[in-house]
């Protein structure tokens, strides 16, 4: 009968009874996330402060090149895994062991098909693929170890329109090519 129950209503009413059901384990994750945001923020600040990269919070925009962009990332993303995402996930596996296993086995089936995630295409991604474009084409040009204040922005940003303009090209022939085919073979037909 609580099977059915859960099946029937919607995923917002079944997170909200779960919620008020299991509100400690709930208040945990949300203290976790919010002091795993907090480490990543002091993260950020202390490295922004110490890194040789940018000279150590000092450097002017003019002074910043791809280069060092990439190399801040890099560095960045690696700190921000060592000193906070290592131990957040390993203390988000271990706390959801443990409740997980304390849960009766109805209880867990209750769950399944209940668990959706975002996709890919919903978080996007073309500002970052645009940004390896970008930096493919400053390397290849020779202004990927220039500093920002050696030319004028028109000139990086008429860099990035020429980039856009290559990555148009290069997958937009072939996308064009395809779309007519399938225009012409499937849905003309229809």
């Amino acid at each position: 009968m609580k099977m059915e129950e859960n099946s029937s209503c919607s995923d917002a009413e079944f997170w909200k009874r779960k919620i008020q059901k299991y509100w400690k384990m709930f208040t945990v994750f949300v203290i976790g996330c919010i002091a795993a945001i907090a480490g990543v923020l002091l993260v950020l600040f202390w490295f922004i402060q110490t890194s040789p990269i940018g000279a150590m919070g000092t450097a002017t925009v003019g002074e910043w090149t791809l280069a060092w962009i990439w190399e801040f990332f890099i560095f960045l993303i690696l700190w921000e895994l060592l000193i906070v995402g290592i131990p957040v996930v390993v203390a988000l596996g271990l706390g959801w062991y443990f409740w997980w296993k304390r849960l009766p086995v109805e209880e867990r089936a209750e769950f399944s098909g209940r668990w959706r995630g975002r996709t890919t295409a919903e978080g996007g991604g073309f500002g970052f693929a645009m940004f390896i474009v970008y930096s493919i084409y400053m390397y290849i040009s020779g202004d990927f170890f220039t500093p920002f204040g050696d030319y004028p922005y028109t000139h990086w940003v008429y860099s990035w329109f020429l980039a856009l303009g290559w990555l148009l090209l290069i997958f937009g022939i072939p996308a064009a090519i395809i779309l007519t085919i399938v225009y012409f073979k499937v849905w003309r037909e229809k």
